[in-house]
């Protein structure tokens, strides 16, 4: 059985396309199953043959990447890494890219693309195979996708008896798929005295920082990358830093961060499931919780966790989400207290603060 990753390029550069093709096809597990100039060309492609995984650039003739990109994301889910010069990391073309689901973005030179492109090549099979198992759910490739783990991995399940109640109140969010945008919009109207605040948005290592500094910039409240030990105080929201599960701890009255690596928690690091679940073992009623657009299921089995305990938990509505994926779940369960609409979230969750 053939269990190669399938890989359609699409790129407006003969020179990349060749050069890309090369490389990947020197992986024994990766095979190009074929190039496009643009991506007019690339739908054609994907209607003979559905690719594992896209690899696309930005700058194209015709219709750009971040555009095709959201029809992709919205029509048929395909992992795309972005390969491109306009893409730098913390660049508004990087923001656009992973908030319409990128699974990484690599960023290629202006000059010198071809000896770029070939001096990394680990760079980029890499990436291809990550992005094949953060989201490859065919088939064909069955045994050798990893089993979709639990929080069970990280964190036991809380008691019944969660921490007692306490004055101070804790907000925990959760988002992936365009919760880049919902995130700018929520926290650009917390007030300077609101409750702490933890958000886990899945988005790959290293943007998770100047995802942090750009909301930091644009918030009343501050808003720095999570840390280990960091302590959640009032008018300060902590970002989960990619790649690494970011718990809630408590020690006496004091809530706190812990990060820490781990296996992927329903297919994901950081995981919101992981954290919802860590909220519900340690802060119970003192809780509120927030689960905002995304694909997938990660934070819904967790949320139902954080109600059962006694937390608050609000959803937001299909309306205004870009995926109603995650909230849907989470609904499913029976773990949602609230629905609501984006620009209604946060007057709710500071009711209940």
């Amino acid at each position: 059985m053939d269990t190669k990753i399938k890989v359609l390029i699409v790129d407006d550069s003969s020179v990349v396309r060749q050069t890309l093709s090369e490389i990947l096809s020197s992986d024994p597990d990766i095979e190009v199953i074929g190039t496009a100039s643009d991506p007019y060309v690339a739908v054609e492609r994907i209607d003979r043959q559905v690719p594992d995984v896209i690899t696309l650039d930005v700058e194209m003739p015709r219709m750009d990447g971040i555009t095709f990109l959201q029809k992709i994301m919205a029509q048929r889910p395909i992992p795309v890494v972005i390969i491109s010069s306009l893409a730098g990391k913390g660049t508004q073309t990087a923001w656009k890219a992973i908030e319409a689901g990128a699974v990484d973005v690599i960023t290629k030179p202006t000059l010198g693309t071809k000896q770029f492109l070939e001096e990394s090549k680990i760079l980029i099979c890499d990436a291809v195979k990550a992005a094949s198992r953060a989201r490859l759910k065919k088939a064909h490739a069955m045994e050798d996708v990893a089993p979709k783990l639990t929080a069970d991995v990280i964190l036991s399940k809380a008691n019944a008896n969660a921490m007692a109640e306490t004055t101070e109140k804790v907000i925990v969010v959760g988002a992936s798929t365009g919760g880049t945008e919902a995130l700018r919009v929520f926290l650009e109207m917390v007030p300077v005295d609101s409750p702490g605040i933890l958000i886990v948005q899945h988005m790959p290592e290293h943007f998770t920082r100047s995802f942090a500094d750009r909301l930091d910039s644009l918030s009343a409240i501050t808003v720095k990358e999570a840390e280990t030990n960091d302590t959640i105080i009032r008018g300060r929201a902590l970002i989960a830093p990619g790649n690494k599960h970011t718990l809630l701890k408590r020690s006496g009255a004091r809530y706190y961060v812990e990060v820490r690596d781990g296996p992927l928690v329903s297919r994901h690091r950081p995981s919101v499931d992981v954290l919802f679940r860590s909220t519900a073992r340690y802060a119970g009623k003192n809780a509120i919780g927030i689960i905002m657009t995304g694909m997938g299921d990660d934070g819904a089995k967790g949320m139902k966790e954080m109600k059962d305990a006694g937390a608050y938990t609000i959803a937001q509505d299909e309306a205004t989400s870009v995926v109603f994926g995650m909230p849907a779940e989470a609904i499913k369960l029976g773990g949602v207290d609230k629905v609501l609409p984006l620009q209604s979230i946060l007057t709710e969750a500071l009711r209940h603060a």
